[in-house]
């Protein structure tokens, strides 16, 4: 399984307009973040974490060509306004893409974006998707998916647990029962807003506490702002933690039956 960071940015992107902050002026393609998003790629298969409000970019910078499901964690604009950009995707005489997320989560996109999923909507070009609560386990294209209930301030969102891999953006703490969940990982992707204190993000000193307990092999920290600094900020971080970055691609070996297996491979 190879998993790509599409986007590693926090909602306003990094550089953010109108910004003339030295991280935003740096020009480094490090310090480039487009909003936080991740693709799997299994079996000739992809699966798509959030489709963020940069999904056309991002796919185009990436070569993608196809897109099997879309698995969203909450439904805050920068992880699903750019589900319209869903469309090429939904190839002739092909199923609708299987979308899933949590109750609420499918119930407000529905809402939100109508005209995709209301029967009765004017004809148009519009994405094919079929919507599918994700409250439990279940195997998507061989692949074993673990929801996993997450905080988010006040509000809730959901991480995944993909065999060896962990996916937990937009997240102010780890609930118990998630958290029993997160053992024996080879990889971490999580939330890392910024140095300083923030509602409904961890801060990077926060991250880092959570990595250091769960003591995956490689922990990538993501949904970053213009707080951070990737030349400054990166050699200071923990060994087998890093900032994450746009196009940075990991691959994780999995057994013939989608279960991990004790080995990962380094990506670039």
């Amino acid at each position: 399984m190879t998993v790509t960071i599409l986007g590693a940015g926090t909602s306003t992107g990094v550089p953010v307009p109108g910004c003339s902050c030295a991280v935003c002026t740096s020009g480094l393609p490090e310090n480039s973040r487009t909003r936080c998003s991740a693709l799997l790629s299994f079996a000739g298969r992809n699966i798509l974490i959030d489709a963020s409000t940069d999904l056309r970019q991002q796919a185009l910078r990436e070569g993608i060509t196809r897109i099997d499901a879309v698995l969203f964690t909450h439904t805050h604009a920068d992880h699903v306004h750019g589900i319209d950009d869903l469309r090429p995707f939904n190839r002739r005489g092909e199923p609708a893409i299987a979308v899933y997320g949590s109750a609420e989560t499918i119930a407000t996109l529905r809402r939100r974006f109508s005209y995709i999923f209301d029967a009765g909507a004017e004809p148009g070009y519009r994405p094919r998707l079929e919507t599918r609560e994700a409250s439990a386990p279940f195997r998507l294209f061989g692949l074993p998916i673990e929801p996993l209930p997450l905080r988010h301030g006040s509000g809730q969102c959901l991480g995944y647990r993909i065999g060896p891999f962990a996916y937990l953006a937009d997240c102010s703490a780890i609930p118990k029962s998630s958290w029993d969940l997160l053992g024996g990982l080879e990889a971490l992707v999580i939330d890392a807003l910024r140095f300083r204190p923030h509602a409904t993000h961890f801060t990077i000193a926060q991250a880092l506490k959570v990595a250091e307990a769960l003591a995956p092999k490689r922990t990538l920290l993501t949904h970053l702002s213009h707080d951070v600094d990737y030349p400054r900020h990166a050699p200071d971080l923990p060994p087998g933690v890093e900032l994450a970055r746009d196009g940075q691609s990991l691959s994780l070996l999995l057994d013939a039956a989608g279960k991990d297996t004790p080995k990962a491979a380094a990506g670039n």
